[in-house]
């Protein structure tokens, strides 16, 4: 999962929440069945929900926790490098321009 970038990291925890969303819902729906065997199933159901959210939970902040990471060691580089990150981004912005004006 380091691979994943963090578009598809959002599209993943934009679809765990939903599914949890609709796994409540189902729970909700079902709450007045009877039934030793519907009851046990809600049980389970619940705590897999529970253990999914807070795996969602420690996903999220694992991905801000990185973000923040990174954010201070370019500005760390920035600050002790500034000819080269001034030469890098004006490379990129060559690159990009370049790339724009072809289309």
């Amino acid at each position: 999962m380091t691979d994943m970038t963090s578009v598809q990291k959002d599209k993943l925890m934009g679809d765990l929440r939903v599914v949890i969303t609709d796994a409540e819902e189902l729970l909700r729906m079902t709450a007045d069945q009877a039934g030793e065997s519907a009851a046990d199933i809600r049980s389970r159901v619940q705590t897999r929900m529970n253990q999914a959210k807070a795996d969602l939970l420690h996903l999220q902040e694992a991905a801000v926790a990185k973000a923040k990471a990174a954010g201070h060691a370019t500005d760390e580089f920035v600050h002790e490098n500034p000819w080269k990150s001034i030469g890098i981004a004006a490379g990129i912005g060559l690159v990009m321009g370049l790339l724009v004006s072809r289309r």
